[in-house]
């Protein structure tokens, strides 16, 4: 009985101690099933929150929870090989005490193990969150920073585009230039051509002008020269117009003007000088006059005082005259002064005229 009770004693206290065992791998099962929904829960809620670009934090995540789940199914297997072997061995007990006993340490040991790994694992799964939250606040500034990047980059593309513009019109400016330039080239070539050929014409000019410099100086001298004898050809007519003056006051002798005066004035000349517009009364006279002039002139016969009664300068009326054929006329009713004409027939040289023609003149003392 002894035996026997100490047998059941130790039995008894070998299956409190499974039992107890057993209570605790059971509070494990369910502490690791509650840490299994703890996570379960934890990464859904952190897979809700993640967005697709954040693929490292939720491979972390997936992979501690499939390790969370493969450790609790072997936690799982575990307790229930150790329940049936807890089983076994309760039915076996009375037979293999020593052999229980060694499993119980076996079993201890194991446990003691298993309760390192989940130390470890509760560690690693510390890390992990520690590194995920890590992850969370990298992803975070990165999105952060992708945002800005973008807002960079569409203010870029928008500077670009401007860029892209300008640089489309400064290139057809640039087109533009070098059109101009080419004209301009071309121009320049012309001008030059241009300048070179007047510039050989300037040289021209110059060698022309200096030539005619060099003529002109020339011609100046001569001009001085013949001037000088101008001078004293004109005061040796002027002295041989006083003599013949003084011969014709002497004589009587006609002067044929070399100026051209107006039938007034040319009178004004010749009385000036003691004389009056030559008169012509005879056929003798008519004849002589034509015969020493060759240009046109005035003679002292006139109608101003009255139209068509012709009168000499002497105030004695017209008896014979020699007039061209149709003449006098009276053309325009202003013709009033006698022109002698010596290249006409010498007794039909007579013409009527404005008294403001301007002729030569024969004056007679």
């Amino acid at each position: 009985m002894e035996l026997v009770n100490v047998y059941e004693s130790d039995n008894h206290e070998t299956c409190s101690k499974y039992n107890k065992m057993g209570l605790n791998r059971d509070g494990d099962t369910y502490a690791n099933k509650d840490r299994k929904l703890s996570y379960t829960e934890e990464r859904a809620r952190n897979q809700r929150g993640l967005s697709i670009g954040n693929k490292c934090v939720v491979l972390s995540t997936v992979c501690f929870s499939l390790m969370c789940i493969f450790l609790v199914a072997a936690i799982v297997v575990l307790h229930i090989k150790l329940t049936a072997e807890r089983e076994v061995q309760a039915t076996h007990m009375l037979q293999s005490s020593s052999r229980d006993q060694k499993e119980k340490d076996l079993l201890q040991n194991s446990f003691s193990s298993l309760s390192q790994k989940n130390l470890e694992l509760e560690t690693r799964v510390k890390d992990l969150t520690t590194e995920k939250d890590q992850l969370q606040s990298s992803f975070s500034s990165l999105s952060q920073k992708k945002l800005e990047l973008e807002t960079r980059v569409k203010d870029l593309t928008a500077e670009k585009s401007q860029l892209q513009s300008s640089f489309s019109s400064l290139n057809q400016k640039k087109l533009e230039l070098e059109t101009r330039v080419k004209d301009l080239t071309t121009e320049k070539t012309q001008l030059q051509s241009n300048f070179n050929s007047l510039n050989q014409k300037k040289l021209e000019l110059e060698t022309r002008v200096n030539d005619l410099t060099a003529e002109k100086s020339q011609l100046q001298r001569d001009f001085n020269s013949l001037n000088e004898k101008k001078l004293e050809l004109e005061r040796r007519v002027t002295s041989l117009s006083e003599e013949l003056k003084k011969e014709a006051s002497k004589r009587g002798w006609f002067f044929v003007s070399t100026e051209l005066k107006s039938w007034s004035d040319s009178r004004q000349y010749c009385r000036d000088h003691g004389a009056d517009l030559i008169i012509i009364k005879s056929e003798e006279k008519q004849r002589h006059i034509s015969s020493f002039t060759k240009e046109r002139v005035w003679i002292g016969l006139s109608d101003r005082e009255n139209e068509a009664n012709m009168k000499w300068v002497d105030n004695s009326p017209l008896k014979q005259g020699f007039w061209l054929k149709g003449e006098p006329n009276d053309e325009h009713g202003n013709e009033d002064c006698i022109e002698l004409m010596p290249s006409n027939p010498v007794l039909n040289n007579w013409n009527d005229l404005p008294c403001s023609e301007m002729r030569k003149f024969i004056c007679e003392k």
